[in-house]
């Protein structure tokens, strides 16, 4: 498996706008792409401007076509002028479930 983490800083004006925007592209990600199994979108509790998304795929090859959908092309161009800042990790999973 293959995590994806990505956090934003998003501007003031922009953060409900952002949130559906982001939430949409989760739903429409976990609903359409076989190979992403999970999509979580956090925000922070003391900064509603900071978001943390945590994404599960089957593979890097997997996020590569999540990153060619129609849906992640549209958000991504809509949300890009909100944004102040993104920065994406990425991870392969070797300890699924660790912790249950």
């Amino acid at each position: 498996m293959f995590a994806v983490v990505v956090f934003f800083e998003v501007k003031p004006a922009h953060v409900a706008e952002f949130a559906d925007a982001v939430s949409a592209n989760a739903k429409a990600s976990v609903e359409t792409e076989p190979g992403c199994q999970q999509f979580d979108v956090c925000r922070s509790s003391d900064d509603p401007q900071t978001f943390f998304l945590y994404e599960i795929y089957d593979d890097r090859t997997a996020f590569e076509a999540h990153k060619a959908t129609e849906h992640f092309a549209g958000f991504d161009a809509i949300s890009a002028p909100w944004v102040t800042s993104k920065k994406v990790l990425t991870y392969d999973v070797f300890a699924p479930n660790a912790t249950r």
